[in-house]
């Protein structure tokens, strides 16, 4: 069951510690975690319990097999897609609450076929052209947290 709040996607995730960032800050914000497909690492994994503090009874996690079942299991909600190959700007887009925020693994980033199928619903985080991308966990946050203003603050 999605998250009424918000969704967190990460597809592919490769570091245990970033996935485990990630999901100590969907646990403060009321996020559900989806991962999915392959994992680089066992959800076991001590760096990823570790950067996830104590924080794992609070979180909603789910593993799931591709993105299309995920897509499909919630054809009517909104899917957005966090790459550095678009030029629609994060801040833009004007969330609502049970949306999902998509981030690719951290060495390759969403595959380009999924980009462009979805290129509508693609967004940037801006940063200098001469660097190549942002930590995940750093993106997330900022996404997360940008949706999470929009939606006046609601856990305070």
């Amino acid at each position: 069951m999605k998250s009424d709040f918000l969704n967190i996607v990460l597809y592919e995730p490769e570091i245990p510690q970033n996935t485990g960032n990630i999901a100590r800050l969907c646990a403060c914000l009321g996020a559900k975690l989806y991962l999915v497909g392959r994992l680089g690492f066992v959800l076991s994994d001590k760096y990823l319990k570790r950067a996830g503090l104590d924080y794992w009874d609070k979180l909603e996690i789910e593993h799931i097999e591709n993105l299309e079942v995920l897509t499909e299991k919630y054809k009517d909600s909104n899917f957005y897609y966090f790459t550095t190959k678009t030029k629609r700007i994060y801040t833009k887009i004007n969330y609502k609450k049970g949306d999902f925020l998509i981030f690719g693994p951290e060495t390759r980033g969403i595959p380009e076929d999924i980009l462009n199928k979805n290129s509508s619903m693609c967004a940037t985080i801006p940063m200098k052209k001469e660097t190549r991308s942002l930590n995940l966990s750093n993106s997330v946050a900022i996404a997360a947290y940008e949706a999470f203003r929009q939606f006046d603050c609601p856990l305070y």
